[in-house]
C-alpha cells in the first residue's frame, strides 16, 4: 500500500534463495507505480549463495534490466569484499558494526572478470545516453562522475536496476548500499507528485 508514496526502493533479495514469490508482487507494484529501485543480494556468505544467478533470475522471472555495479570477493565462507565496477576499488569488510570498508586494488584473480563486468556496466548505461554512447563507442574514456550521473539518470528513468551484494547480517556490503541509495535513488524533488 505504501509503494505508490515511495520516491525509492530497495530490494532485497536472498543470495541462496533468489527472486520468491513475494518478490515479484512487491516488484509487479513497484513497476505499476513506476519506483526507482535498487537490487542488494543478501546472505552471500551462506552456503549456495550466487550472485550471478540472482541476477540472471531477476532478469529472467521479473523481466527487470538488472545490472550489477559491484562483483563479490570470495563467495560462501570465503566472502571478504565486493569490486565497485564504477571506481574499479575492492572494497574489504571486517564485519564490525562501527567499521568502514578497507580500499584495496581489485584482486589480481578478479581483474579479467571486473574488466568485462565494467565494460557491460558501461554498455548499459551507454544504452540510455546518447552521451555516453557515443564517447563509449568512440573508444574515450569516460570520467567517473559522468558515468555515476548517467546512471542516476537510468535508474529515475526506471530503465536500469543497479544489482549491490553483500550479508547484512555480517555488515559486509552495507556502506556502498547506503552510498549506492545516496548516488542512484531520487531525492522527493527528482520525482513527480504522487496522483
Amino acid at each position: 500500500r505504501s509503494m505508490r508514496v515511495l520516491d525509492g526502493a530497495v530490494v532485497v533479495l536472498d543470495g541462496v534463495r533468489g527472486v520468491e514469490p513475494q518478490t515479484e508482487t512487491v516488484w509487479r507494484q513497484a513497476d505499476k507505480f513506476h519506483v526507482p529501485r535498487l537490487a542488494f543480494i543478501n546472505k552471500l556468505d551462506r552456503v549456495g549463495a550466487s550472485f550471478d544467478n540472482v541476477v540472471a533470475e531477476i532478469k529472467a522471472r521479473l523481466g527487470a534490466n538488472p545490472v550489477p555495479i559491484q562483483l563479490p570477493i570470495g563467495s560462501e565462507d570465503e566472502f571478504e569484499g565486493v569490486v565497485d565496477l564504477l571506481t574499479q576499488q575492492a572494497l574489504y569488510f571486517s564485519g564490525e558494526l562501527d567499521a568502514t570498508p578497507e580500499l584495496r586494488p581489485v584482486p589480481a584473480e578478479l581483474a579479467g572478470a571486473v574488466a568485462e563486468a565494467r565494460d557491460r556496466l558501461v554498455a548499459a548505461i551507454a544504452d540510455h545516453d546518447d552521451a555516453i554512447a557515443e564517447r563509449y563507442l568512440e573508444g574515450a574514456d569516460i570520467p567517473v562522475a559522468e558515468r555515476a550521473a548517467a546512471l542516476r539518470r537510468a535508474v529515475i528513468a526506471v530503465k536500469i536496476v543497479p544489482v549491490l551484494g553483500g550479508t547484512a547480517l555480517r555488515n559486509k556490503g552495507i556502506h556502498p548500499l547506503l552510498d549506492a541509495v545516496l548516488a542512484y535513488l531520487p531525492s522527493p524533488a527528482d520525482v513527480p507528485p504522487v496522483t
